[in-house]
């Protein structure tokens, strides 16, 4: 190989290896999630609907107006986890007094399966509520008829925020989740994702006088 050759070969590999030390320096490492901790450890809570909960698949919106959830803190050292969120198992929640936006349709909500809701330290505090595979099933009659079934194929995750309060909230705004629906004419059957809409007020009900915090 001649030495103008030689040079070109080995300029390029350098070219290649600082690219590539440039790029390998420039990445971001994963950030860490950080220390949680739930208090009262070990007292059982109840989340309970403030205002109206709605879920949108396709052009079709079912709202309700009562909604309620039960759970308990992990008892203690388990309500605190020094590197990542806290997690709770919860009562499948109840749906009820639901309209449909589709006249003439009436939508019943059924919950079922194992479902969970955590809880990270941060900025705002991140919330995630875990439906269990087809954990909600939506069914509508009347000129409608309708099955939306809510994480039809695996569990699901629902990000929402949580805030320290008297009471504490759980909020969910415009969280996606992933539904299969059927039936026949008025049926959104080609939506796969619907949009959930709900605030929460979580409160001690081992102790009245507490509120649930979540801190580091």
């Amino acid at each position: 190989m001649s030495r103008t050759r030689t040079a070109l070969a080995l300029g390029t590999a350098a070219a290649g290896a600082i690219a590539l030390a440039s790029v390998t320096a420039s990445a971001a490492p994963a950030p860490v999630a950080g220390s949680t901790t739930v208090t009262p450890a070990g007292h059982d809570f109840k989340a309970v609907l403030s205002g109206k909960a709605t879920l949108k698949a396709g052009s079709v919106t079912v709202t309700c107006a009562v909604s309620v959830s039960t759970g308990t803190v992990p008892a203690a050292p388990g309500n605190n986890n020094p590197a990542g969120p806290v997690s709770s198992p919860i009562s499948p929640p109840t749906y009820s007094s639901c309209t449909s936006s589709m006249p003439g349709v009436t939508p019943t909500v059924t919950t079922s399966g194992a479902w969970a809701v955590s809880m990270q330290d941060g900025s705002p505090i991140t919330a995630t509520m875990t439906v269990p595979t087809g954990g909600l099933v939506l069914k509508t009659t009347g000129l409608a008829s309708c099955t939306v079934t809510a994480a039809p194929t695996a569990p699901a995750n629902v990000a929402g925020t949580w805030a320290n309060g008297s009471p504490s909230s759980l909020t969910f705004t415009n969280a996606s989740v992933p539904v299969k629906v059927t039936g026949g004419f008025g049926c959104p059957t080609s939506a796969t994702a619907s949009v959930f809409n709900a605030v929460y007020k979580v409160s001690d009900v081992t102790d009245p006088a507490q509120d649930l915090t979540v801190g580091p």
